[in-house]
């Protein structure tokens, strides 16, 4: 017998190639067939094989790749496995799909001629419409496992129970591919994964704010001294066993040891947060933790010229509960009168703690609560009670008294609200889900819709009202950028003021440090409001053309639905802080109004020109950053609910009725559906947890 002779390293990577290639252009063939059988709306291919045909060829194709590997495998090659993941590259495809519907925006077609302003909404809310829903797959496909709705509700259910409706809603919207359905229970999820009464401890800096975080918590685990706390909020949760978790711009998330905690939060060691932290999570296995309760220590007051002062201001509107602290040692400052202001405003229960009560007798510390309330009252406006507390071993009793008839009862009263506002949101997703199933029906309560161009022109509406978020979100940030180059105006605004009432024309005199602050916080009001009134107006265009819609596709929401308005809220508002200013009145008011004005102009620039500059461009900063946040917010919500009426109207459209064994199925989920919203008429209270 003839010595066997093997091909060589060229001849072999010839035959694999040419066998990658046959194995592609099978791969297009593959492709043709699941054209041709496709629901695309720009179709490549007719169906001209019969089902016989295709599936002969599709053995066939199974046969050759089967032979071809026998093939190579006698010569020795083995076929090389797949270097990359499904998952990976339908994201990967995924974003240039993103793209090109982001080039089909107004802006990014005037080389192809004048776009017509009446078309531009509707045109943003198509591209808008479109990228939703691919961001939505490539979201879902960046989860891991654990990130899966149906896993997310099984340990809920598993942890809690209560939730079998909730269940058949995830169950019908998976089965059934209604996938529009998805955002609306993924925000239901998060709420109940998430439902905790957040409590942000607000104060200067040294009033004792770590002390008293330390006393409630039965630890030492908050750093205490004179130093200033910088960097962010450190959020207290409860945990199996005391962790330390560390979140920046410059590195990944990381779990450290809790005696590592000054190193992020102390100005000693974190000089102006020079370590860009971001979040600063302490888990503890604290009993007053235990039920839901977050602590949140913020950084301290000072002003917003400062960045611990900004952060704390930008984290208000998140807590649910706000607490200012006051030290008994030092007078009720500006600082704390704009806090428990901006806390009112924004509808946040506050209370005003006097810390360090133990260094006042009985009778000085009953004087100083009257004086703090009365000040708050004159001041601000509104009555509060003030807690004399100390975390003092001797004075401790206060400390928990506050804290065991106020707090306690608060927090059962906010888990109760949770939980209804969760059924409500979860009845009304049944609701939706009811009629979508019966448009599949083609049996909604006014029977079939024949009138196709008024779902068109339902669908256009939606997409108008969709379309605004682009000119609002450029309109807010080029507005922010406008309240931070204020304090000129502010300031001239000042001068004028000042310098009327110094020439006898207003009555009664004013203050001049008075006229100041109040023309510095109008000056900032009146650029936030702008952008406060326009997001206001969005929220309304959104129900109206939400509420246009769903009467199209005959579906009956309630009035949880209608949320947008009150998600354009918690507006922050500018905190000047302490102004010394010198201004004496002398000869300046026998010069004229016109030269005085000038005269105090140039004396407010020099002495806090500076200053006034840093507050309006923090809260410019602030402001648009809380744009952003609001519009994320919104556009969020908008989706949930308009990506369930766009598939509606589609089938609508399209008048297919489902079939005999589609239709069983249907209804047997329809009838599941009615039967458990009948059992579930009053909420379990482990819904919330």
């Amino acid at each position: 017998m003839e010595p066997h002779e093997e091909l060589n390293s060229n001849h072999k990577r010839h035959l694999l190639t040419s066998a990658q290639y046959v194995d592609n252009l099978l791969a297009d063939i593959e492709g043709i067939l699941a054209s041709s059988l496709s629901k695309s709306p720009f179709p490549k291919y007719r169906l001209d094989l019969s089902p016989a045909q295709a599936k002969l060829v599709q053995d066939y194709i199974a046969r050759i790749r089967a032979q071809m590997v026998q093939v190579l495998k006698s010569q020795g090659i083995s076929p090389s496995g797949p270097t990359m993941g499904a998952r990976h590259s339908i994201r990967a495809t995924l974003e240039f799909a993103d793209i090109a519907f982001d080039e089909c925006r107004p802006q990014a077609m005037r080389g192809y001629g004048r776009v017509p302003p009446s078309v531009v909404p509707e045109l943003n809310g198509l591209v808008d419409e479109m990228r939703s829903i691919l961001r939505q797959l490539n979201n879902y496909l960046g989860q891991q496992a654990d990130g899966d709705l149906q896993r997310r509700l099984e340990r809920l259910n598993g942890a809690a129970g209560g939730l079998e409706l909730l269940g058949k809603i995830e169950r019908i919207v998976r089965e059934r591919g209604l996938v529009e359905f998805r955002p609306a229970l993924s925000i239901i999820v998060d709420k109940l994964e998430s439902p905790a009464f957040q409590i942000a401890v607000f104060g200067r800096v040294s009033s004792g704010k770590s002390s008293l975080l330390n006393h409630i918590l039965g630890t030492d685990v908050l750093p205490v001294g004179v130093t200033p706390i910088t960097a962010v909020p450190t959020r207290l949760v409860y945990g199996p066993e005391v962790r330390l978790t560390v979140s920046s711009l410059d590195r990944k998330t990381e779990q450290t040891s809790i005696d590592r905690l000054p190193e992020f939060v102390s100005e000693e060691h974190n000089p102006a947060n020079g370590k860009h932290i971001t979040r600063i999570v302490v888990e503890m296995p604290s009993a007053r933790l235990e039920a839901g309760v977050v602590l949140v220590d913020t950084p301290g007051l000072g002003s917003l010229a400062t960045a611990g002062a900004a952060e704390t201001m930008a984290y208000l509107p998140n807590c649910d509960l706000g607490v200012v602290l006051i030290d008994a040692g030092s007078t009720l400052t500006e600082e704390d009168l704009a806090t428990i202001r901006n806390l009112y405003e924004a509808a946040i229960p506050a209370f005003v703690l006097l810390s360090k009560a133990d260094l006042l007798s009985p009778a000085d510390r009953a004087r100083v609560v009257s004086y703090v309330a009365s000040h708050i009252r004159s001041q601000v406006g509104i009555d509060l009670t003030v807690w004399p507390v100390s975390s003092q071993r001797e004075q401790a009793s206060l400390l928990d008294e506050w804290f065991a008839s106020e707090i306690q009862p608060l927090f059962r009263r906010h888990q109760e609200l949770a939980r209804q506002s969760v059924h409500r949101k979860i009845a009304a997703l049944g609701d939706a889900v009811e009629a979508a199933l019966k448009v599949r029906l083609n049996a909604s309560a006014k029977g079939p819709i024949k009138d196709v161009k008024a779902i068109r022109e339902a669908q256009t509406r939606l997409r108008q009202a969709g379309g605004e978020f682009d000119g609002i979100l450029e309109f807010c940030f080029k507005a922010s950028y406008e309240v931070g180059e204020l304090a000129d105006l502010a300031l001239r605004r000042a001068a004028a003021e000042i310098a009327r009432s110094w020439c006898g024309h207003d009555k009664p005199k004013m203050e001049e440090k008075e006229s100041l602050t109040r023309n510095l916080i109008a000056t900032a009001s009146e650029g936030a409001n702008r952008i406060f009134d326009k997001l206001v107006g969005l929220a309304r265009s959104l129900e109206q053309g939400l509420d246009a819609t769903r009467q199209a596709v005959t579906a009956e929401v309630g009035s949880e639905q209608r949320v947008f308005v009150s998600l354009v809220k918690e507006m922050p508002l500018v905190d000047p802080g302490p102004l010394e200013i010198r201004l004496r009145r002398g000869f300046l008011s026998m010069l004229g109004e016109r030269v005085t004005r000038w005269r105090i102009r140039r004396k407010l620039e020099e002495e806090v020109g500076p200053r006034a500059v840093e507050v309006f461009r923090a809260y410019g900063r602030l402001i648009e950053a809380w744009s952003r946040r609001t519009i994320s917010e919104l556009h969020r919500n908008f989706d949930a609910q308009a990506d369930a009426l766009r598939a509606q109207l589609e089938q609508l459209a399209e008048g297919r009725k489902a079939g005999p064994e589609e239709a069983e199925a249907l209804q047997q989920d329809l009838a599941d559906l009615s039967r458990i919203q009948g059992q579930e008429q009053t909420p379990a209270r482990s819904l919330t947890g």
